[in-house]
């Protein structure tokens, strides 16, 4: 366990290695699962706000549901999610050409018409953050639909923390990325 400020790091998070393989596994993590993504409560806002400019970039069956739905929901333990697309696939994932799944969020920000990427959630799995009252816990959420994530990762030998050094930069600031690093490396 290494422990930064007010985060407790599982030790997977070094250990494991993980590269997204989206060639293989489709984007399975889009809808997959009980739930769309989570959302941080500073999140709610920015889907509200930006949900004009990111409509162009779903498809039908996502803008219905968030019609329905709206931008976001509140699950049965009252957290924020993304809606989903009959229980499936969140509503802002579109499907490509290749049938992969994408974030219609992220292609607006790609695109330079929102300044969000996506949900931090997103951006950091497999990472999960459990908020306590005085710590974040961060662990490396094992999943077999990424199995070819976790071959590739092995391959290349990356790291899930280098893997997600740009949105764990994003969630804690570079400093703490730093410690994170010299923690590591220091080994």
């Amino acid at each position: 366990m290494i422990l930064i400020e007010d985060t407790v790091i599982s030790d997977d998070i070094k250990e494991k290695e993980f590269v997204c393989n989206l060639s293989k596994c489709k984007g399975a993590c889009c809808v997959e699962g009980d739930l769309g993504a989570p959302l941080e409560d500073v999140e709610l806002p920015i889907l509200k706000e930006a949900y004009p400019l990111i409509k162009k970039y779903l498809d039908p069956r996502g803008i219905a549901a968030i019609e329905e739905q709206g931008e976001y929901v509140m699950d049965e333990d009252d957290e924020y999610s993304t809606p989903t697309i009959d229980g499936r696939e969140c509503a802002y994932a579109v499907y490509d050409k290749t049938g992969t799944l994408k974030c219609g969020i992220e292609d607006a920000y790609n695109d330079g018409v929102i300044d969000f990427k996506k949900p931090i959630s997103c951006h950091l799995y497999p990472i999960r953050i459990t908020k306590y009252e005085h710590y974040h816990a961060l662990n490396y959420d094992q999943w077999s639909i990424c199995s070819d994530a976790c071959t590739l990762g092995e391959e290349l030998k990356v790291p899930v923390y280098k893997f997600l050094k740009d949105p764990l930069i994003r969630a804690y600031g570079e400093d703490w990325y730093k410690q994170l690093e010299d923690e590591i490396e220091g080994e």
